[in-house]
């Protein structure tokens, strides 16, 4: 579904991502986690054709990324970026449909429309269909968005779903709900490769986890085998205790409290009569 083979990214002088390789299955959610900087949202750009690559080959549904042309890419994949600048008001309804404009040529069908309907009530925000974009929270913009790249390949057989730290701004419940969709569309036989920079989000929803460090992959595979106190040590710099989850075959992951030196926590101040 979607292959990287030796992938490198040079910017100027600065090695941003050096031969990284993986590969992600239809019907998987494939989490990347790493610090600020490990070159999580440099992969996503590349793995998108928002960037090419200094070296190494990308191949999206056994094709190289680059024999697509721009419409046929938009056939088969969809991409949520960390921001989406919208100006003008549009209506929700408006701006979800033009997650269809790969699937007609001047006009929309009943069926652009249906599953534009359909991808709305799905992130839940069918309700604010009339609404224009624009008044709303930024919880509620980060869902409709994803209503928009929903709707481009809802009836994409295979489709993969690109999607770049999707869970910011969104309150808990949101978090929950975008990623249990994310998942459903997996079981329909979609790949989608989600930045996340929640590991425990990561440990709940991954089939397979890529860690970044540096711009190298420091651990790749299934969530017990990546999510280790002594890979997270290594890419976070962050001492952790790793518990169970109550209901999942998982582990959940807690800081050290004590690990950070004492002027740098937070002092109460004891008032006196």
């Amino acid at each position: 579904m979607l292959e990287v083979k030796n992938l490198s990214y040079r910017i100027r002088n600065r090695q941003l991502l050096d031969e990284v390789s993986f590969r992600a299955n239809s019907g998987e959610l494939l989490a990347v986690v790493g610090a600020n900087g490990a070159g999580k949202s440099t992969l996503l750009k590349l793995c998108t054709r928002e960037l090419n690559a200094t070296e190494g080959e990308i191949k999206l549904r056994e094709n190289n990324i680059n024999a697509y042309s721009e419409k046929e890419l938009s056939l088969v994949r969809a991409v949520l970026p960390q921001q989406n600048a919208v100006s003008f008001p549009f209506l929700v309804s408006e701006l979800v449909l033009m997650g269809r404009y790969p699937h007609f040529d001047f006009h929309p069908a009943e069926q652009d429309y249906s599953i534009a309907e359909m991808a709305l009530k799905k992130v839940g925000m069918w309700d604010f269909a009339n609404r224009v974009f624009t008044t709303l929270s930024g919880g509620e913009q980060q869902r409709v968005q994803l209503a928009r790249v929903l709707a481009q390949i809802w009836d994409v057989p295979q489709g993969i779903l690109f999607l770049d730290e999707p869970t910011t701004g969104l309150d808990l419940l949101h978090q929950q709900q975008l990623l249990e969709v994310a998942r459903e569309f997996t079981q329909k036989g979609f790949c989608v490769v989600v930045i996340l920079h929640d590991l425990n989000l990561a440990a709940q929803y991954a089939d397979q986890i890529i860690m970044l460090r540096k711009g190298q992959i420091e651990a790749a595979g299934p969530p017990r085998a990546v999510i280790t106190s002594e890979n997270i040590l290594r890419a976070f710099n962050l001492n952790v205790w790793l518990i169970e989850h109550p209901e999942l075959d998982c582990p959940m992951i807690v800081p050290h409290y004590n690990q950070f030196s004492a002027n740098q926590r937070p002092t109460q101040t004891v008032h006196t009569r």
